[in-house]
């Protein structure tokens, strides 16, 4: 009890610092849904998409009002400073086959694919010395998976089953063979264990499905685990009542500094008692009950998610719902995202009608137009002004860009060598993680993670550097002992808030210079403004009244001038979010 009490203790303080450096490092964090998380009883926070390797967590424990335990990487322990921070927030190392993967030994072929598909054959190969059954072999690129059924000898081993990939089965008879890795069976049946006692105890789990980050923009095929650990404590201890709380996490540039992120919770899962006892069956019926409750899983986080197929698909939605004018307000980030992920929906299902393909085409002209203007699309409004308003305001935001400027100096300079530090560091990071992974499109998913790292071992050692060298100079200027010591103090309290404020000083520097350009290419070229104004009002007007012709027939309750009112989509809509759109 103690131990436990002291366990706490060191997560709540190292919870109030991660707190302070996420309010640093965001604008903003609004949770979303936060009152359907039960107060109390065991959980299982299921967070996805995983963009943000190591910030995802904190946002988690942030927001989810409950202490949590979180299943991570056990190579990511064996790392100096991220094993540090991660024991004192409950951590459940996890040993996972690819952080011990190795390059095999010589190459593979398959002699006789219509024949004998199972048999896998070696040149110069070492299979008895690499290989045991259960474990798996990796093709290049991820073309292909083989589970080893026996190891026959040094050249020479059965599959499980027979591999149907096209890409699979070209890189297994190609005449010279195929480079392959070596991907060794984990028993996890320890991990499991704590986890099931974890939730006995009333506590709460928090996993990232897809088993390890990513930048891409939709989220990764889901791993069984969650469902094991669900089913599997349910089984072990009759009574127990685990519920699992869909997190969504949207980021608005997930990797950059002072940007916004939305987590949104979904409504709790129950998990029905029939899957239990198919879950206690085993073979079949518990592989077919881990699937289902997976199915399910997939379709809630698909629920409190923004998931799109691509960049360009992505870039339209979210320049239609700039354009799109439901109730001519602002909106917060919330419903921004939720008004995203309406509008992937509707996309989803009227992507080939061929209105939806005529504004898709327009909107892309739009992006392109903005791109040689060097402008953004919520910039366009400001441009429409007369000649002299279009001068006097030019000049006078450029002084408030010059005083804004003057204030957050000193913090920049004092700083200077943290953002240098962040940046360098955090590009290298993104290039190895980018190495090592087969599904990173650039490893822009550790890029906050070490900026968040270092600003949090760099602020407090440069700040205690500068105040060591602020009692140096007291101590050569022969000061009072009263003053040797105040001066140093007083560097010491005020360096953060000088820091904080010449952040926020400079943040709306950043806006206001933003705010130039439209007005210098108001004044320089007033007929192309004025046309660009145009197209994207009429742009605007085709958006709102396709979506305002297609949205009944997507939400039931679809209400043009109020489409917050209600998070209910149409069971066509769930069923293709369950589909993966």
């Amino acid at each position: 009890m103690k131990n436990k009490g002291r366990a706490d203790l060191l997560y709540d303080c190292a919870l109030w610092i991660f707190n302070i450096m996420l309010d640093v490092f965001f604008r903003e964090i609004r949770p979303r849904g936060s009152h359907k998380i039960p107060a109390e009883g065991p959980l299982i926070f299921v967070a996805a998409p995983h963009a943000n390797q190591f910030v995802d967590p904190l946002i988690v424990m942030r927001e989810c009002n409950r202490r949590v335990s979180f299943l991570i990487a056990a190579k990511s322990m064996k790392q100096k400073g991220i094993g540090f921070l991660a024991s004192l927030v409950h951590p459940i190392p996890v040993m996972r086959p690819q952080d011990l993967a190795e390059a095999g030994i010589g190459r593979i072929y398959l002699l006789n694919p219509k024949s004998d598909p199972l048999r896998i054959h070696g040149l110069d190969t070492k299979f008895t010395q690499q290989f045991r059954p259960l474990d798996t072999i990796i093709l290049p690129r991820n073309a292909g998976k083989l589970q080893i059924e026996q190891v026959i000898s040094d050249t020479e081993l059965v599959i499980k089953s027979a591999p149907k990939e096209k890409e699979a089965l070209e890189h297994l008879t190609k005449q010279q063979g195929t480079a392959y890795k070596c991907l060794p069976h984990i028993d996890q049946d320890g991990v499991y264990e704590r986890v099931y006692e974890e939730l006995n105890n009333g506590r709460c789990i928090t996993i990232f499905p897809e088993g390890g980050s990513h930048d891409r923009n939709e989220m990764l095929p889901f791993k069984a685990g969650v469902t094991i650990m669900a089913l599997g404590a349910m089984a072990k201890y009759p009574g127990l009542d685990v519920k699992i709380v869909p997190c969504g996490l949207n980021y608005f540039h997930a990797h950059r500094f002072r940007s916004r992120a939305v987590i949104e919770f979904g409504n709790p899962i129950t998990i029905p008692a029939n899957l239990v006892e198919q879950f206690k069956q085993g073979g079949d019926l518990k592989r077919e009950a881990c699937s289902n409750l997976l199915d399910t899983i997939f379709c809630a986080l698909k629920a409190v998610t923004v998931n799109t197929a691509n960049d360009q698909t992505l870039m339209v939605i979210q320049a239609a719902r700039r354009l799109y004018k439901p109730a001519h307000r602002k909106l917060h980030i919330a419903q921004v995202v939720d008004l995203n992920r309406r509008f992937v929906i509707g996309y989803n299902l009227y992507k080939d009608d061929p209105r939806v393909i005529d504004l898709q085409q327009k909107v892309l002209a739009y992006n392109q137009l903005l791109k040689y203007h060097g402008l953004r699309d919520h910039q366009v409004p400001d441009i429409n002004l007369r000649e002299w308003r279009t001068f006097f305001l030019l000049c006078y935001r450029f002084g408030v860009l010059v005083v804004w400027g003057l204030l957050s100096f000193p913090g920049s300079i004092l700083n200077l060598p943290i953002v240098i530090t962040a940046k360098a560091l955090s590009a290298k990071k993104a290039k190895e993680a980018l190495a090592s992974s087969s599904v990173k499109i650039a490893g822009r998913d550790v890029l906050a993670t070490w900026k968040f790292l270092v600003g949090l071992v760099l602020l407090p050692t440069l700040y205690g550097l500068y105040t060591l060298i602020v009692l140096w100079i007291c101590l050569q200027s022969h000061l009072s002992w009263i003053q040797t010591i105040f001066y140093p103090f007083l560097t010491w309290t005020m360096l953060p808030f000088v820091s904080y404020a010449s952040m926020r000083f400079a943040e709306n520097g950043v806006d206001v210079f933003k705010s130039l350009r439209p007005l210098y290419l108001a004044l320089v070229d007033p007929d192309s403004t004025a046309n660009l104004r145009q197209l994207r009002e009429k742009l605007s007007q085709d958006i709102t009244k396709v979506i305002n012709e297609i949205g009944p027939n997507v939400f039931s309750d679809f209400d043009p001038d109020n489409v917050f009112r209600s998070d209910n989509t149409s069971k066509e809509s769930v069923s293709e979010l369950a589909e993966g759109g």
